[in-house]
């Protein structure tokens, strides 16, 4: 059965079928994704965590198909019907549909039309009809009225209510219907009646149709939210005189009293049982193509934006403009807070300035975060207007789910005397000293970035995004000295309590001089220092790999380089001559080969490196403040905000994001919004329409040149 599984998935995946049994062992050994690819290279052959996430994915589906299969043959086994070809043909299914239709016949269903027919004692009269061939059927059907059956009607009602069921049933029917929905299903919408104004906001899908094949995910997950509102009737229907001829020909055998019974069994059957079946596989199926998709679109968002540039380890002074402004230090501790109120009704601006001045003095301030919500603008022309006596740059942060850290647990706990508002000030100043640092404390939902992300499948949703998280913190890497609790959780191998293990041991004991002293935390076996130490940062620690990637298992490797040219350690990551002197192939063993030797020289030449690039200041464009002071044709700068899979949203520095269609991004045709923006990217783009009663902006970057 294993050996099997590694054969399908190793087809579906394209991947040898050694890296998938390599692979699968590393996870069944309890490695995680991050740890294996990047410390065993050699093991995998060098996959990715996109490709290790679908071998465990694929492997996953394969064992809950295995176990399903279980079931399905003990329901049949103890109904005494299974045979030994039905058991092999079961045991050789590996698509779901399939083998959900190979076992509908025995499904235990609850109490049916055509079961209600059979207790009566109809069965041999509906075998009677599909046979065809009984010139006279009422009068065969005559010797059946008796106990609940009333008449010779009710009689041969109740065998085609039975016949109608094994229509229903039957495979190639089923596939011949399936089919059809297939090639031309269409998908319909329209408003419920008397909820038009109630519904405003989809009355693009009003009266709407259009192949559900063709139909993208993000109208799709419209349509069904409406839905779910109660504000549109939604459907999906192919042809359904073509259904029923298709039908027709298959059971229709003779042009006589029977062939009509049975005629007028299939066509109950497709309307009453077999189309309702299949439009709601179908509306499932599609449904969960769009939530692949707008998953997929959100975990990428997500990704970009805890890549986001850091600041780094600067004094920064949050300010919310809810007007409420936190000071924090380099390891974002809160300082000090104060109230300020430059702007109008108070309008207390010397007051401000005073308040401003004597904190950016007596914290040293580098750096100023402000939030981008209301009054955002105003207060960065407020803090340009000043003359202070530091050179302090000025960044507008945004702010989204600030309000959701605010109020949570993880905030009340490491802020317990201080209301929302100071808590959100902090989060904002946090943010733009290490965006990874902080955003991993916010639920993703709440960062801002997806589309429809309270309408996909919420379990695979979180598992998306919690491996999204996972895989951004590991790639990066964190100070084991100042990281929090809750960052240390998404770190290779730990989890929550080793997480809080290592906290506590931090303020007992004081800061971390080396990896190895991780040893001494409670619970840390071997295991958990194996797959967690190489993504543990520290900084000053008396070994220089310490801070570094270099797993400390290859320590060793390193070592004997520096042993080799007859220097330290620290003499060959401070000395690119004597680097270049190194040939890596003189340490290949059978246990670490080419990928791993490359990683290593890798990181001694950018030891401890952030992968994250440096962050740039911002201005928007001063004369644009609200929709009103647009103008079409303006050109303005911008910053991505959200990219879904028909464009990217950009904030122009006022209320309402203006948007940048797929076909609106480049001079050629591109299939992917992430071939042209990122998230935060900072773009310049011209206004080509504005909506002013929707509040809604279209914009262009086509014949825009940028910086």
């Amino acid at each position: 059965m294993i050996q099997h599984f590694h054969r399908m998935i190793s087809a579906a995946l394209g991947i040898s079928e050694k890296q998938i049994v390599q692979t699968l062992g590393l996870l069944n050994d309890g490695a995680t994704i991050p740890f294996i690819s990047r410390y065993r290279k050699e093991v995998t052959g060098g996959l990715d965590e996109v490709q290790i996430e679908s071998i465990k994915t694929h492997y996953e589906k394969l064992n809950e198909i295995a176990k399903r299969k279980e079931t399905i043959l003990n329901t049949i086994q103890e109904q005494g019907k299974l045979t030994t070809e039905l058991q092999k043909r079961i045991e050789e299914t590996w698509d779901n549909t399939l083998l959900e239709d190979i076992y509908l016949p025995y499904k235990p269903k609850r109490k049916t039309r055509a079961e209600a027919a059979r207790q009566k004692g109809l069965e041999p009269l509906a075998t009677l009809l599909m046979l065809q061939r009984e010139p006279h059927p009422e009068e065969r059907a005559a010797n059946y009225v008796k106990g609940d059956v009333k008449n010779v009607e009710d009689a041969l009602k109740g065998a085609r209510d039975i016949i109608a069921e094994h229509v229903s049933e039957d495979e190639r029917a089923r596939n011949s219907v399936r089919n059809a929905f297939a090639r031309q299903g269409t998908l319909t919408a329209k408003v419920v009646k008397g909820k038009e104004e109630e519904a405003t906001k989809y009355r693009d899908y009003f009266d709407c149709s259009e192949s559900l094949k063709r139909c993208s995910s993000h109208r799709l997950l419209a349509i069904r939210r409406a839905e779910a509102e109660g504000l549109l009737k939604v459907s999906i229907s192919p042809d359904d005189e073509e259904c029923v001829e298709r039908l027709e020909r298959q059971f229709v055998r003779s042009n006589n009293p029977c062939g009509q019974q049975v005629a007028e069994a299939v066509q109950d059957s497709y309307k009453r049982l077999l189309k309702p079946s299949i439009e709601t596989e179908f509306a499932t199926q599609s449904k969960e193509r769009a939530d692949e998709e707008a998953i997929k679109v959100f975990a990428e968002n997500l990704r970009q934006l805890l890549l986001a540039s850091p600041l780094g380890q600067k004094r920064v002074m949050g300010i919310d403009p809810g007007f409420r402004t936190g000071c924090k230090d380099a390891q974002g501790n809160l300082l000090h807070n104060e109230n300020i109120y430059p702007h109008p009704p108070v309008s207390k601006q010397k007051e401000a300035f005073a308040k401003l001045q004597m904190m950016i003095e007596s914290y040293k301030i580098d750096a100023v975060a402000i939030g981008n919500g209301t009054a955002s603008r105003e207060t960065e022309e407020f803090l340009k207007h000043q003359r202070f006596n530091r050179d302090i740059q000025i960044f507008i942060v945004s702010e989204q789910g600030a309000s959701i850290y605010s109020a949570s647990k993880i905030a009340r706990d490491e802020f317990p005397d201080y209301d929302v508002t100071v808590r959100g000030a902090v989060s904002i100043g946090r943010r733009l000293m290490d965006p990874l640092a902080e955003l991993v404390k916010i639920d993703p939902k709440s960062i801002g970035v997806g589309q429809y992300q309270h309408d996909v499948d919420q379990t695979k949703l979180k598992k998306s995004l919690d491996q999204t998280v996972e895989n951004c913190v590991n790639l990066v890497g964190v100070n084991l000295n100042t990281a929090s609790s809750h960052l240390l959780t998404y770190i290779s191998g730990l989890g929550p309590q080793l997480a809080q293990n290592i906290v506590n041991y931090r303020a007992e004991n004081g800061a971390f001089t080396s990896r190895k002293e991780l040893m001494k935390v409670p619970r840390m076996g071997a295991k958990a220092f194996e797959q967690c130490a190489g993504f543990l940062r520290i900084p000053q620690a008396k070994n220089p790999l310490d801070n570094t990637a270099v797993h400390p298992e290859s320590y060793c490797i390193v070592e004997q380089m520096a042993k080799d040219l007859g220097c330290s350690v620290a003499e060959l990551i401070a000395n690119r001559e004597l680097r270049l002197k190194i040939n890596p192939e003189r340490y290949l063993s059978p246990t670490v080969g080419m990928p791993t030797l490359k990683d290593i020289l890798q990181e001694l030449d950018k030891p401890g490196r952030d992968p994250r690039g440096p962050i740039k200041i911002f201005e928007f464009d001063k004369n644009v403040r609200t929709i009103s002071d647009l103008r079409e044709g303006m050109e303005l700068p911008g910053i991505v905000g959200n990219i879904t899979n028909f464009g990217a949203f950009v904030d122009i520095g006022i209320k309402e994001n203006g948007l940048v269609h797929l076909s609106q991004l480049a001079d050629r045709f591109i299939s992917d919004p992430n071939e042209v923006v990122s998230i935060h990217q900072h773009i310049r783009v011209k206004v080509l329409s504005i909506d002013m009663d929707r509040k809604r902006i279209q914009l262009t970057m086509k014949g825009v040149e940028q910086n």
